[in-house]
This record gives structure tokens, sequence and C-alpha cells, in this order.
């Protein structure tokens, strides 16, 4: 049967700080390991990769291909399937809903997946409960039973079915928002969803211990693949003069005076992009925004950072750190740091534990010396994906 994927990978990471799928994992982001166990597959004719909208935007590009279809996802994760679904071919007749902080999905688990979905109907992978359950029913913790662990599976994905009984259970329970798998909806309009044998290796990415041992198994199947580590280096330097805003690190800094520019004039984005656009091999930003482009005279640097952002992730390159240093007369940076930093990660959307922000004088010396200029320089780290 031709079958379909639907990679749910719209989750915001709330338990680590930032989206998992996006992280490292030995040089890709975690998504992109589920999207290619799918791609590797030939009986899997399309892919619909669901995100949310600013990942759409951020990464939608680097996904999209003939296969791979990007669209975007819902505040639950039921409403992030239906959109998967939706955006699915009307010919394909066994489709796959994947989680896309499951990495570590083999091809055999994939294929034995379909294989009985075609058979029975509805299948799901999973692995038997190795641990002992306790039940515990109040809040001061106190076990009640203890369950025969013998006849509990966990539940892993790609949970797959054929497209109609999906749908069935899709429409019957169109309200639903709080279901945590496909699998519930599809048991409670009537159908028998069967467990298929795993492997316990195929985890989810949910703390930051999940990636230490997702690492090691990718490490154990890959022997030769190693995440690439490359270092960049920015510098910037503007006239401060009278009657412009000052804008640093993507704020606004009250002051008589701002700095002159092309763009913004803000140094310490210029040089952090400028930073990470060397880490990856990209040149610098005065290439991608000559200042004889009569039609960019004025534009926030923010807008410069979201086009790095995109060139980098075109080139397969995740961005891990950023290090600047400001050189100012005036005004004082120091109250200003913390809101400084937490700015420019943002603009970079990166955790501000990634980000170092720091100030100093130049002693009186020269134009900066003098208050005439503000420099600033950037050191960028980045992680290239694929390398071997």
């Amino acid at each position: 049967m031709n079958a379909g994927a639907i990679i749910v990978a719209a989750g915001s990471g709330k338990r680590m700080g930032q989206p998992k799928q996006f992280m490292a994992l030995l040089g890709k982001p975690v998504v992109e390991w589920s999207v290619n166990a799918f791609l590797d597959i030939p009986d899997v004719t399309e892919v619909v990769l669901v995100m949310t909208p600013d990942n759409v935007k951020e990464h939608g590009s680097r996904f999209a291909s003939a296969r791979v279809k990007v669209v975007e996802g819902g505040a639950e994760r039921m409403d992030s399937v239906r959109n998967g679904f939706a955006a699915l071919s009307k010919d394909v007749e066994l489709v796959a809903i994947h989680d896309g902080a499951r990495p570590l999905i083999s091809r055999e688990v994939i294929l034995a997946v379909l294989d009985e979905a075609f058979e029975s109907g509805a299948a799901i992978p999973g692995v038997a409960v190795k641990d002992t359950l306790k039940k515990v029913t109040n809040k001061e913790l106190w076990i009640s039973t203890t369950p025969t662990r013998s006849s509990f599976w966990l539940a892993q994905t790609p949970q797959c079915y054929r497209r109609e009984i999906l749908e069935e259970a899709l429409v019957k329970f169109a309200d639903e928002k709080k279901a945590t798998d496909e699998s519930q909806l599809v048991e409670r309009a009537g159908h028998q969803v069967k467990i298929v044998p795993s492997s316990y290796e195929n985890i989810k990415i949910t703390t930051p211990e999940d990636l230490t041992v997702a690492e090691a198994f990718l490490a154990k199947r890959h022997p030769g693949l190693r995440p690439e580590i490359r270092t960049g280096f920015g510098f910037d330097i503007h006239r401060l003069v009278a009657g412009r805003e000052l804008w640093l690190a993507g704020m606004k800094l009250e002051h008589t005076k701002g700095l002159l520019g092309h763009s913004d004039g803000d140094v310490v984005l210029h040089a952090a992009s400028d930073a990470a656009l060397g880490a990856a091999g990209l040149g610098e930003i005065g290439m991608m925004f000559p200042p004889e482009k009569k039609e960019i005279k004025g534009i926030a640097s923010r807008l410069i950072v979201a086009e790095v952002a995109k060139k980098l992730s075109e080139r397969g390159a995740i961005l891990a750190n950023l290090d600047v240093t400001l050189i100012a007369e005036e005004p004082k940076i120091r109250p200003h740091y913390d809101a400084l930093r937490a700015s420019l990660a943002d603009a970079f959307k990166l955790e501000p534990a990634r980000v170092s922000l720091k100030a100093k004088s130049h002693e009186g010396m020269g134009e900066i010396g003098r208050g005439e200029a503000i420099a600033c320089y950037a050191v960028a780290t980045v992680v290239l994906v694929g390398a071997a």
C-alpha cells in the first residue's frame, strides 16, 4: 500500500528550555534523524513535517523537498496531527505518525509496524515494561498496589493505521485536544490496536539526559560520524552621532547619540552575525546587504540576523554559542548587561546560557575613548551538520 508519514515536531520543549527537535545530535538536529529514517524507505512516498509557525519560517526551506511537505502545527499534539493528516495526498492508504523527538527509530521497526497495520488496520511499536510498577493514588506518595508488569507495555511511535481507520477516529473525536497519542482515539472508535515489539533504543528525547543516551546509541550505529565544530570571529565599528537612535544587541538604549550606518548601526548584531557566518564559511553580512542597495537603507539589524539564520540553516550549521565584547566609552553598558544579553539571545534564538556579553572602555584613547564611536568583537561557535 502507498504509505505516508506525519512527523510531529511542533513542541515548545518546555522541559528542555528550547525546542528539543532542533537540538544538535551528532551533528544533526534531532528531527532530521527522524525525517531521514522515513526517507530511507522507498515505500514511504511522502513525509509531512509538522512544526510551529516560527520553526516553519526558520527551518522549513531546509527540509522541504519533492517528498517532504512542511506544514504548521497547532496548540496541542492532536491539532498538529490533524494538520499533518490534512496535508497528506489523497492516494496515501497507510499512515505512520511519528514523534520528531524520536531520532533512533530504525528501518526494521518502521517496516514491521507498517506491515502489521496493513494486515490488522492499526499497530503501534512498544516495549515491555522492565521495572516493577507501583500505583500511587495520593499526594503523600503512599503505594496503593503493585500491578503485574507482564501486562504493561510502553507505547512508542511510529503509530501506523490504514487511512480510513485513522480518519474515522480523527473525525469522530474532532474536539479531543488532550490525547497523548492517536491510538487512544482509534481504540475509542472501536478498533483494536496491535503492539509490535520494538527496540528499547527507540527513546523519546525529553530531558537533557536523553540526549546523552541517544548520542551513545547513534555513535554505536555510526562509528565514523563526528560533528564538526567550527569557530568564527566578527568585528564591527560605527560612529556615534547626534540625531540617531542607539541600537545595541537588538534593543534600543536611551542616549543622546546613536550609531551611524546604512542600517540601524547595531554593532553587536553585526559583529555576531559576521562571526556566525565566518564559522560556517559563508562570508560576511556586507555581501548579503551591500551598502549600495538603497532599498535596505535603515533596515533593522534583527532582520539581518534572521537572514543570517536562514543561511546557517541552509548550510546545515547549528549555532552553539556567542561571546561578544563591546568597546564603548559612552553610554555606560554595565547597567544594561542582563537586558542586552537577553535581547542578543532572543535575536539568534539561543538559550541565554549560550550567550555572553560584556563591555570594556577604551581608557579615553582614540575615537572610541572620545565618545565618537562604539566597536564590538564577537566569537561564534557552530556545529556543522552531517560532518564526518
